[in-house]
């Protein structure tokens, strides 16, 4: 069963390339992993229809907090963003139904917080003005898969 998530990339990816977990690209998350029993092709179809013509959106980075169960991981909070508060409901209600938990964090309340994780490889910093062009569908297959992370599919905003 395949375990997705939808991501915003700071810089554009390619479809098929891949990365280990520790060398994410930066990016910010819109729609957190969840399981489905639809193709991936099916999710992308379906969130390609869902944003044709969706603009690309300009973001600014906030302050930086600490997120996870222990509170140590450094994120940088992205600013309130109308656009992009639109982006992750028009997609949470789009995929839900493709979910095999439509009740799952990807798709439950009012929690999207967007940021941006602290790499070791870089980190955007308050006051940075941060232009999101291009949607992400990544495989969030187990951690400890020799493979790490690959790109599905990609869909540039504004086309």
């Amino acid at each position: 069963m395949p375990r997705l998530v939808v991501v915003l990339p700071l810089t554009p990816l390619e479809t098929g390339s891949s990365f280990f977990v520790a060398a994410w690209p930066l990016h910010i998350t819109v729609l957190a992993p969840f399981e489905t029993d639809a193709s991936p092709d099916e999710i992308a179809r379906a969130t390609a229809a869902a944003l044709a013509g969706f603009p690309a959106i300009t973001v600014v980075a906030g302050q930086d907090e600490l997120f996870g169960r222990h509170h140590d991981i450094a994120v940088t909070l992205i600013d309130e963003n109308a656009a992009l508060t639109r982006l992750h409901d028009l997609l949470v209600a789009v995929l839900r139904p493709l979910a095999t938990s439509p009740a799952g964090p990807a798709f439950s309340g009012p929690d999207f917080r967007a940021h941006v994780t602290v790499k070791s490889q870089g980190r955007v910093h308050a006051g940075d003005a941060l232009r999101l062009t291009q949607i992400a569908l990544v495989d969030m297959v187990p951690r400890a898969s020799s493979s790490g992370r690959t790109v599905l599919a990609t869909l540039k905003l504004g086309s």
